[in-house]
């Protein structure tokens, strides 16, 4: 009976590590333009419907997947900030890897999800609307603020963590870990009393 039980979690472990990584060779294996002109990339903001993989890399490197040029787009870089659009229906996939990597806000249908685990001394992550990101943090400061209808997922740790969400807002922190935890909640609704009905 051990031996069949040990046998049934090996397989599911195989299963679970095959699937992350066929997911990971489908997005190495499918076409997609490299940006050669973007560097120093220290911001990147989301718009529209995209879907960005960050991961750390010793040097900047931007490819977009989809047929970039093909759709209406836009990738652009001023500053360190690279500004990233989409309206169309379906997602335009986005891998950026970044030496200095230190922020991103994210606005309407964007994901956002790290490639592996995000190394930072600091670290600053925005969402509004319906933006989501899937994180793994490994961070010595790290704020994250999650407004409107957005969600975070995070994963990792950090020695100092600062959390700004409203109600409405998703936040799943389960599997991180902070040395230093401050979380400031907003929107609360409003309680009105019974008395203060009558006069209505």
């Amino acid at each position: 009976m051990k031996s069949k039980v040990l046998s049934l979690i090996t397989v599911l472990v195989i299963v679970l590590a095959s699937t992350k990584l066929t997911s990971a060779a489908n997005l190495n294996n499918s076409a997609y333009t490299i940006l050669n002109d973007i560097s120093a990339i220290n911001k990147i903001e989301l718009h529209g419907n995209v879907e960005l993989y960050i991961s750390d890399a010793s040097s900047d490197q931007v490819k977009v997947y989809n047929q970039y040029y093909a759709e209406s787009a836009l990738v652009q870089s001023k500053n360190g900030v690279l500004r990233i659009s989409s309206y169309k229906n379906e997602k335009l996939v986005v891998w950026v890897s970044a030496n200095d990597l230190r922020a991103i806000s994210a606005y309407d249908n964007s994901e956002v999800k790290s490639f592996g685990s995000l190394s930072k001394i600091e670290f600053n992550v925005d969402l509004h609307d319906n933006a989501s990101a899937k994180l793994d943090l490994d961070a010595y400061s790290a704020n994250v603020t999650v407004a409107d209808h957005a969600k975070v997922n995070l994963s990792g740790n950090a020695t100092e963590f600062s959390l700004n969400h409203n109600v409405s807002a998703s936040v799943n922190s389960f599997n991180f870990a902070a040395a230093h935890y401050t979380e400031n909640k907003t929107n609360f609704p409003v309680t009105i009393k019974e008395d203060e009905m009558a006069g209505i």
